[in-house]
């Protein structure tokens, strides 16, 4: 294979299970795509324990590692840098590597407010450098595919959309307070964690949300307390000292999509909350049209439901395995049926975030489209307080789903 060759310099910043992973999907990514030429190169990895940056070098295979992460932007042969540091830190770093002239692929929300992100989306620009964001679920092969149908005009006129994200890891009241239940640190709760990645899925299969209004609630008002880097959400404290939850368990949106939206003038609804019991991580996004409608859940990702036409013998949804004709879905499993899994979700990302980094067309989330979702979130938070709706601050360069000019009409289609 006579591939023109790119070695990319890798920096890490925090070897919590997010940097693993991102580590993960460098290391794949010439296995799996093979084709681009492309070979990143783990160098330098920095975490303020000790013993994560030495997980780097003796598990992951980086060169080096570093408590202090100035080092690894300061690394001659660091070309792109990982952020996956908690929140609190985005705006730090984000606009450190921005300063530093290193592209970008850092974790979601960016920052605790829609304000810190754009401090650094701002950076980015200003720099020029290319980012990329943490939103693995639009990459799901099923969500591509579904974003296209709807392109097409195959459900017609959009009618509404409903999303909902619901996740137990804080369903246990002893789970520990950890850095995501301290608004100081994570800003908003379940809104930014959880609805900000439905919004993202919103932006880009539908198109830019317009309007907000919603409600929230907090299920536990204290938890116990947990050292900062000593466990995550996950864990649980039996017997120890309580703090207070400072931030939401549970957010609910109404919504409508604005004119230039791919379905334009849309409503929908938006839920989230990280204290369900039962669903472990349900991620629904369901598309109702004139002419069909369709709908997906993370916890079967490879599979889409579609229903096309409202009359005849075939009425109502059909489940389809997602196969080679669904995305990058070839480039991980030969044929429909065996299935992708989260992992390469973020492997797909990292192609998407390299593909930028050497200058080749690459359809990914940025700095933008985090901005995009935190302008919702941010609208949410104060339609919420007040009790009314909220006008979006729109957000240019995003990948959103816009007009793309196709002609339907409800009557376009005829159905036998």
């Amino acid at each position: 294979m006579n591939t023109p060759q790119h070695e990319i310099g890798v920096g890490l910043i925090s070897v919590g299970w997010m940097g693993q992973l991102h580590s993960r999907a460098y290391s794949s990514l010439s296995v799996v795509y093979p084709e681009l030429g492309i070979r990143p190169r783990l160098v330098i990895a920095a975490d303020t324990n000790r013993d994560r940056a030495d997980y780097a070098v003796d598990v992951l295979g980086y060169e080096s590692a570093t408590t202090d992460y100035h080092e690894v932007l300061e690394h001659p042969d660091v070309d792109v840098v990982s952020v996956c540091a908690p929140n609190f830190l985005h705006e730090e770093i984000g606009t450190a590597v921005a300063r530093a002239g290193k592209s970008l692929w850092i974790e979601k929300p960016v920052g605790r407010s829609a304000e810190e992100t754009e401090t650094v989306a701002q950076a980015a620009d200003d720099a020029g450098i290319v980012t990329a964001v943490g939103f693995n679920y639009r990459n799901a092969p099923a969500i591509e595919y579904a974003r296209r149908i709807i392109a097409e005009g195959q459900l017609g006129r959009i009618i509404n959309v409903r999303g909902a994200f619901f996740a137990d890891y804080s369903s246990e009241p002893n789970g520990a307070l950890s850095w995501r239940f301290v608004r100081r640190l994570a800003g908003s709760g379940v809104l930014g964690d959880l609805l900000g990645h439905l919004t993202d899925l919103a932006h880009y299969v539908v198109g830019p949300i317009d309007r907000v209004t919603g409600v929230s609630n907090t299920a536990y008002a204290e938890r116990p307390k947990l050292e900062m880097g000593s466990g995550t959400h996950f864990s649980v404290v039996e017997g120890g000292e309580m703090a207070p939850v400072e931030n939401e368990d549970y957010a609910g949106l109404l919504v409508q999509f604005g004119p230039d939206a791919q379905g334009a003038g849309a409503v929908g609804t938006l839920e989230a909350s990280r204290v369900s019991v039962g669903p472990r991580a349900e991620y629904s996004f369901e598309v109702y049209g004139t002419e069909g409608s369709l709908r997906w859940n993370f916890e079967r990702m490879n599979e889409l439901e579609l229903a096309l036409g409202y009359r005849g013998p075939h009425v109502g949804f059909t489940r389809i395995m997602a196969g080679p004709e669904f995305g990058d879905f070839s480039k991980f499993q030969p044929g429909a049926g065996t299935s992708m899994g989260y992992d390469d979700l973020k492997v797909i990302e990292a192609k998407k975030f390299l593909l930028a980094h050497i200058g080749a067309d690459s359809a990914h989330a940025d700095v933008h489209d985090a901005l995009a979702a935190n302008r919702v979130v941010y609208a949410a938070e104060q339609a919420i307080a007040d009790e009314n709706w909220q006008s979006v601050e729109q957000v240019e360069g995003t990948s959103a789903a816009v007009k793309q000019g196709w002609a339907a009409s409800e009557t376009a289609v005829t159905h036998d």
